[in-house]
């Protein structure tokens, strides 16, 4: 079931801005992944422009924007030249010029920083198509190009540098070796670099990465980080806080990180067991009277069809939600195995097109074949999110 996250957006705005006035926060840097989709509805560009307008108002006038890998370039654009007169800083897209990625902010004592807003990198911004490359060079070459691209940007803002202790901070959306992806994290991709190895980024003062959901040091590096979702995007985030992570510099340029825990603006749970062990943990939520959204997996020796409209049933009328629900299933073998029962609304397209492709027969489409349909499929849909 698909629910609408407009209510937790909005709070959390809301809540962020208040952090940005009762800490005086100088600037503003969001990592990529502005909007869920290519296409975002029209409450979520409201959101997008009230929030920059109320951040104006809160004494912030300094954000910068770069652009995810579910956010489209020409959406973002549109509204750049615009943004820039409130002096935000929108960075859709890579540019032929890595001068127009360097952003200086300022605190109220004109100290200075420099700003390398990278967004999102396509594979199309930072490597060429060589016909009949194997999947291990194009993973080279991709991971080459992102490399180069940060040490050109380095080197630029270095040349920058007003004084010595100017920091560089860099932003960057990717996967980063050794870090953890919960569910709902995409590919970005696909067939080709799996995730990117720190060592490979230039000695950048604080590099704030964006795409996964989890807020997480890289490799346990104090400078790399990322702040992850606002909200909670899959019920595997459910016991990990969400936080908006505070990076400071003093006149040395020394760093210091802190975090900020955002309060959750809705309450998501995870029930697991039997079903009268089920039962007895919904009728607790359903007692505390709050909003709850629930995923249930059910833990039987056999399977029930029923479970969903006794599950239904027993939650009607109350704040308790059931979003998800996993029953067994056995297999010819008597094994059991969870069946996650689920509908088109809830699978992404480049979810549908890996089930089917696990149902191709290998003795037709090869292990490698696969790779390269996949890469293909990941091409195609990257090109229509840049139309739309």
């Amino acid at each position: 079931m698909m629910k609408n996250r407009e209510p937790e957006h909005r709070a959390f705005l809301a809540w962020l801005i208040e952090q940005v006035v009762t800490l005086s926060i100088d600037a503003v840097v969001v990592a990529g992944d502005i909007f869920d989709s290519a296409s975002p509805a029209s409450y979520a560009r409201k959101l997008y422009s009230d929030f920059i307008v109320n951040l104006q108002k809160a004494g912030c006038t300094q954000l910068i924007i770069v652009s995810g890998n579910h956010d489209s370039v020409a959406v973002l654009n549109e509204s750049k030249s615009l943004l820039s007169a409130l002096n935000v800083s929108v960075l859709a897209g890579l540019s032929d010029d890595l001068s127009e990625h360097l952003i200086t902010i300022k605190d109220k004592q004109d100290n200075e920083a420099i700003i390398c807003a990278l967004p999102f990198l396509r594979a199309t911004d930072v490597m060429l198509s060589e016909s009949g490359s194997s999947a291990d060079q194009k993973q080279m070459s991709l991971q080459q190009g992102i490399a180069k691209t940060y040490q050109d940007i380095y080197t630029l803002a270095e040349s920058s540098k007003k004084h010595q202790h100017c920091p560089i901070i860099a932003t960057g959306h990717l996967t980063a070796v050794g870090c953890s992806v919960s569910e709902s994290v995409r590919d970005i991709y696909i067939g080709t670099l799996t995730a990117f190895p720190a060592q490979l980024f230039p000695e950048f003062d604080y590099i704030a990465l964006g795409h996964l959901h989890r807020a997480q040091k890289v490799q346990k590096s104090e400078h790399i980080r990322y702040s992850g979702s606002p909200i909670a995007l899959s019920f595997d985030e459910v016991k990990h806080d969400k936080r908006i992570i505070i990076a400071e510099f003093n006149e040395s340029a020394e760093l210091t990180t802190s975090e900020v825990v955002i309060p959750a603006f809705q309450k998501l749970a995870v029930i697991t067991g039997n079903l009268a062990s089920v039962i007895i943990q919904i009728n607790r939520l359903i007692e505390t009277g709050e909003s709850v959204w629930v995923e249930v997996k059910i833990q039987e020796s056999f399977y029930r069809s029923d479970v969903q409209v006794q599950l239904n049933d027993l939650v009607a009328a109350t704040e308790v939600q059931i979003l998800k629900v996993s029953t067994p299933k056995i297999d010819e073998n008597s094994q059991l195995h969870g069946l996650q029962i689920e509908t088109l609304d809830e699978l992404k397209p480049a979810d549908l097109f890996q089930k089917r492709l696990d149902c191709a027969d290998a003795e037709y489409i090869s292990e490698e074949q696969q790779v390269q349909l996949k890469t293909l499929f990941a091409q195609s849909i990257e090109e229509l999110e840049q139309k739309s």
